[in-house]
């Protein structure tokens, strides 16, 4: 198949998946045991899982959108889809 049969580059689906990754990362950061009604446990309200884990899945959201949006540059600087020099006749 040829490049054109695709929406998305190589590069934007790799992008894809480390953004995926940081996201399942961020999520795994707030899991951990809870409190149940016979025992407190404080570490729901610690700073991995009330700060870091929340920053560092909106920093996955935010870098899968930029990996969508991304479009790789050609040897000649131009975007990957633009015209090759062919003029259209008005």
């Amino acid at each position: 198949m040829e490049q054109r049969d695709f929406a998305l580059g190589r590069i934007n689906y790799i992008l894809l998946a480390v953004s995926m990754a940081v996201v399942i990362i961020g999520f795994l950061l707030m899991s951990g045991s809870g409190s149940t009604d016979t025992a407190y446990d404080p570490d729901i309200f610690s700073a991995r899982r009330i700060k870091v884990a929340p920053v560092v899945c909106l920093l996955g959201f935010v870098a899968m959108i930029c990996a969508v949006v991304y479009r790789p540059k050609t040897e000649a600087g131009l975007p990957a889809d633009a015209d090759k020099g062919e003029e259209v006749e008005a």
